[in-house]
């Protein structure tokens, strides 16, 4: 074998791993699930009752004032969601946004104590994809709109973004 052929055969075996690798993230060879829970989102601009919150992570969750059962339990899940991240919980504001203009209980404003309540126009709502409603959702600290997470969702998987997240990033 000339020593042409026995340096170009080199050659391809060191590419290979590289050429292959980047071939199968190019193309998504390999289907699999993704490491994160909740849903990512191209990141677009927000503003409206955000402003204030500029600087921290915001779970931003969307319903009525009059809040039945499924929307109490969202929101105690995003309470218990940023409690559970420890040291990193200061980095996280949870905003609860009113879709219509009523004012909700006593009873459970304190039992939120610490969460944001705004009123949100239809304008606001409108910004974020699908229905509001369905979702939980998480803004980053420069303002944009990032990731989604389910209505009714498993507070572990939850947990577990939000500390991936939070160890990775120097905002907020």
């Amino acid at each position: 074998m000339s020593p042409r052929l026995k340096l170009a055969a080199l050659f391809a075996v060191c590419a290979a791993p590289f050429v292959l690798g980047w071939l199968a993230y190019e193309y998504r060879w390999i289907a699999g699930p993704t490491a994160n829970y909740g849903e990512l989102i191209a990141p677009r601009p927000l503003a409206g009752p955000l402003a204030p919150l500029r600087g921290k992570w915001v779970l931003v969750s969307f319903d009525a004032s009059t809040c039945g059962t499924p929307c109490e339990k969202k929101l105690y899940v995003v309470r218990q969601v940023r409690r559970a991240q420890g040291k990193d919980a200061e980095r996280i504001e949870r905003l609860w946004a009113l879709i219509d203009g009523g004012k909700p209980r006593a009873e459970l404003l304190a039992a939120i104590e610490g969460s944001q309540v705004a009123p949100a126009g239809s304008e606001f709502a409108q910004l974020f994809p699908g229905n509001a409603l369905d979702y939980i959702w998480l803004i980053d600290p420069l303002g944009n709109l990032m990731m989604r997470f389910p209505a009714d969702p498993d507070p572990s998987k939850m947990i577990k973004d939000l500390q991936r997240l939070l160890k990775y990033s120097r905002f907020g």
